[in-house]
């Protein structure tokens, strides 16, 4: 449950437990919080509080809107907005790391900076409101490994839809799933209930089918029935999904349908000029379709040619190859969280050309060594979405080896603000020398890094670090098939049963199998290699991948754009869950800027990724002069042709790293 907590000497810190979130709302002095009714408020709010002050100030800059008494937008505080209005109803929207709201009667005034925002209120009291944005699920489902039992469980994972008009397209409408395990029957617990869209999905009673539906059900409200042949069903309205396209067809209908709610909802309550929709330039009335139910905007959304929607759609961030078995039905509603495509796996087996295609010059005589006959390497059917998810045997090239176990234990993990804890381990004094670790790490005061090095341990005490609570491992040294080699013997990963470290990356040899443990163990994700990567480059891999998280990049984009910094980039695997985060982002977006330079200015094109507060959905709005849209998550924004000095500012304005004419920049000064 929210709680609202008074802070000793002034200011209200809004808590939300389950999510280990809290916001802190600056008043001139202390408050005394009383329970107020969230019914005064126009949004879904969890819990409501009255407090007295004539002045709230917000000292990192949140997205905020202000809206009427009705949720009528009327305008967005910007960088520089300095608005008074007169006496009325107000309502403030702040997209902060727990959704806030404060309800306003009487008049407001509203002063924003580039990292401040004030509001000052008469007379002095508000009601503050707040919505968890629900990461994590409810309750569990059990259902036998009977499909049709399957296809019931799945259908209740669209419980946690805070609504069915197209906001629910916004990530914080869109809540964490029910998790799902198997048992000897099926259970849905009555406090889960399925929307009533009047949709369903006819299909085949399989787990295949069951598994690759279950996030365009999820999305619609949608009931999964059991069927002679594949077909999307609301009313008089029928569209079928061919056998032979089936998977294809199902992405497809996710997609369309999530791109046009995108686009209509700005008809709502938030009338901004959506990039998307100016370039799609569709003949669709959407006013129109605003306030139809789910069920009647589906024929309008079917009518417009999908290859007329393709090119604008947002990346979409995870593909998950899921094998149809009954041990996989607990995945599906982690993949379902992140919107995923799901995919029966396909994929062919890789030869030594494709293995050292990928920079792995060394990779088959390592395998074929003292791991030979263990591993099947193989190459997953390429897709576009920003990540490719393997749950199911054999290893893939270029994508992540997902682990049901990593999902269960990030809903046990804790992002945070502020300083990132690494723990950097050298167990090898001489690859410690050949990587630079204290170079890398120890003599960079400027970072925000809180680093502990820590060298040549004992078994004990690597396994004391194992069990800590730092954000993240990078381990220098050799593994074997004993496991991790110390000064006194060898660690075992799969002895550590409580490993604290979320995240690591582990610059060892063949350390596939120790990075596994380590999942299994209680890490969320992590990154392994299959080849000998002591070196330079090494340890350039370890920096970079520390830099990004600590800006809030999930694992998997990290690794994708530290693979850039060395060419044995190609040498690793992330083992777990790719969408891992260390850190909380507190400020919009994890977001690349990716700079080309010409003969009069820069090239500057934006480079969103999501995380755990921006899914697939949130918007982005550039901090750029010229710019007036707004743009969907993730993805590549617009290129924006700047001057030396227009990109300086926005460089100020956004904490983003830089890539620079196709390489990672982290001086000072970038340019």
């Amino acid at each position: 449950m929210l709680s609202f907590e008074p802070l000793p000497d002034s200011g209200l810190a809004v808590v939300d437990p389950i999510e280990r979130r809290r916001y802190t709302l600056g008043t001139p002095k202390s408050v005394a919080p009383e329970p107020a009714s969230a019914d005064r408020f126009y949004f879904p709010v969890d819990r409501a509080v009255r407090i007295s002050t004539d002045e709230l100030t917000l000292d990192q800059r949140v997205d905020a809107f202000v809206r009427g008494a009705t949720g009528e937008l009327l305008f967005e505080v910007g960088s520089d907005t300095a608005e008074k209005l007169p006496p009325g109803e107000y309502c403030v929207e702040l997209n902060a790391p727990v959704k806030v709201y404060l309800r306003v009667d009487g008049a407001l005034s509203v002063r924003a900076s580039v990292n401040r925002i004030g509001f000052r209120f008469d007379p002095a009291e508000i009601l503050v409101g707040a919505r968890s944005y629900h990461h994590h699920p409810q309750a569990t489902v059990t259902t036998t490994d009977d499909p049709e039992d399957v296809l019931t469980a799945l259908s209740a994972l669209s419980s946690a839809l805070k609504t069915t008009t197209c906001e629910r397209s916004y990530p914080t409408l869109r809540g964490h799933p029910p998790t799902v395990e198997l048992g000897d029957e099926l259970r849905v617990p009555a406090e889960l209930e399925r929307p009533e869209t009047g949709v369903r999905l006819e299909l085949p009673p399989t787990l295949d089918a069951a598994y690759v539906a279950a996030p365009l059900a999820y999305y619609l409200g949608a009931e999964m029935v059991p069927g002679d042949e594949a077909r999307l069903v609301a009313g008089d309205f029928e569209h079928s999904l061919p056998s032979a396209r089936f998977e294809r067809g199902v992405e497809r209908a996710l997609k369309r349908v999530f791109f046009l709610d995108c686009l209509t909802r700005t008809e709502g309550y938030y009338r901004v000029d959506l990039y998307e929709r100016e370039r799609a330039d569709l003949d669709v009335d959407f006013s129109a379709l605003y306030d139809l139910p789910i069920a009647e905007q589906l024929p309008a959304y079917f009518s417009v040619p999908f290859d007329r929607l393709a090119p604008h759609v947002p990346r979409w961030p995870l593909t998950a190859h899921v094998a149809p078995t009954p041990e996989h039905v607990g995945a599906i509603p982690f993949v379902v969280n992140d919107l995923g495509v799901v995919r029966t796996p396909s994929a062919t087996p890789v030869s030594a050309d494709d293995v050292r295609s990928t920079v792995v010059e060394s990779f088959l005589d390592d395998v074929r060594g003292e791991s030979e006959g263990d591993y099947a390497f193989v190459r997953p059917e390429p897709g576009a979405s920003l990540e490719q998810a393997w749950f199911a045997d054999d290893l893939p090239l270029r994508a992540t080896k997902a682990i049901p176990q990593a999902f269960r234990n990030k809903l046990e993990c804790e992002p945070k603000s502020g300083f990132i804890d690494i723990a950097v381990v050298c167990n090898e004094p001489k690859m410690a020398t050949d990587e630079g670790v204290k170079d890398v790490y120890g003599c960079r005061d400027e970072l925000s890094f809180d680093v502990t090095i820590h060298a040549d341990l004992s078994t004990a005490e690597l396994r004391t670090v194992l069990e800590s609570d730092v954000d993240f491992l990078h381990y220098v040294g050799h593994i074997d098939d004993a496991g991790f080699r110390c000064r006194d013997g060898s660690l075992d990963a799969t002895t550590v049963t409580d490993v604290g470290v979320p995240t690591f990356l582990l610059n060892a040899c063949q350390s596939y199998e120790q990075g596994l443990a380590l999942v299994e163990g209680g890490s969320v994700g992590g990154v392994v290699t299959f080849s000998d990567v002591v070196s330079d480059g090494a340890a350039r891999m370890g920096y970079a991948m520390a830099r990004l998280l600590n800006l809030g990049f999930p694992l998997g984009s990290a690794l994708g754009l530290a693979r850039t910094e060395s060419i044995v980039g190609g040498h690793y695997l992330v083992v777990g869950d790719g969408s891992a985060d260390a850190v909380q982002v507190e400020d919009g977006v994890p977001t690349l800027c990716d700079v080309r330079t010409r003969d009069e200015g820069y090239d500057v094109t934006p480079v969103t990724h999501p995380s755990r507060e921006g899914k697939i959905g949130t918007m982005a709005f550039p901090l750029v002069e010229s710019n007036e849209h707004h743009y969907l998550v993730p993805g590549a924004l617009r290129t924006f042709r700047l001057s030396e000095a227009e990109l300086r500012q926005y460089l100020v304005w956004h904490q983003s790293p830089v890539r620079k004419d196709g390489e990672l920049v982290w001086d000072e000064d970038p340019l």
